[in-house]
């Protein structure tokens, strides 16, 4: 790959508001720089299922749907097994019968599946698409190249993303602690129990009204905290 397009990906990085937009911006780039691709997208194993990531402007629908749905495909296969899945003319591919049938319907004839090693997921691939017979044979080499430096690309991505989740949680956690304290605090002054007896009677109430402690504490505060005209209601 190119000093410049390695400078574009990493600019890619840099200017990417979230990884949504990021590995699109990759995608359509993959496109551009792959001889013979007409569309491009990323696969990658969460919660332990494939999905898309992304996919590049003229990626039919459903294309990838479709694969995940049957257990099989290239980018399945790719993905699950780490080997690249090469189908030069899907007219002519005896794997993935359903898939190719439908894949021809939308007018793909060349698929090429190259797996991406990203950290913390057990698959993944990058899955180049085209629309005539064997038009990715002479660039097969440019897609591994590619691939290589996508996947370090969705590596720090991901990593980061994740990151921000764990932060959320955290942060999520620290709130429903607080709300929760500030529950039981109103019942430990209002009705002169103690802690564990106000947070039983908190969790009893949140199991007969079939709601999340967090929320029905929520509830409680608001009232509590509200405005005095609410409050003599």
């Amino acid at each position: 790959m190119s000093s410049e397009t390695s400078d574009t990906l990493d600019q890619a990085m840099v200017r990417s508001s979230g990884l949504d937009t990021l590995l699109r911006d990759l995608t359509d780039r993959a496109v551009q720089e792959v001889p013979g691709a007409a569309a491009c997208s990323i696969t990658v194993r969460r919660a332990g299922r494939l999905l898309t990531l992304a996919g590049s402007d003229g990626l039919p629908s459903g294309l990838d749907q479709r694969q995940y749905e049957n257990g099989s495909g290239p980018c399945v296969d790719a993905a699950e097994t780490g080997d690249e899945q090469y189908a030069p003319d899907l007219a002519a591919e005896s794997r993935w019968l359903s898939y190719t049938r439908y894949a021809l319907s939308t007018g793909v004839r060349c698929v090429l599946a190259v797996p991406l090693a990203v950290e913390g997921a057990t698959g993944a691939a990058i899955n180049f698409y085209a629309v005539r017979a064997g038009a990715l044979d002479t660039s097969r080499s440019e897609a591994r190249t590619f691939a290589a430096r996508v996947g370090d690309t969705i590596d720090v991505g991901l990593r980061i993303e994740r990151h921000r989740q764990s932060a959320a949680d955290v942060r999520l956690a620290l709130l429903s602690r607080s709300v929760i304290d500030q529950a039981a605090g109103i019942l430990m002054a209002r009705d002169r129990i103690d802690a564990r007896t106000a947070l039983d009677r908190l969790r009893r109430a949140s199991q007969k009204r079939n709601i999340k402690l967090r929320d029905l504490c929520g509830q409680l505060v608001s009232q509590v905290s509200g405005p005095a005209s609410d409050r003599r209601q």
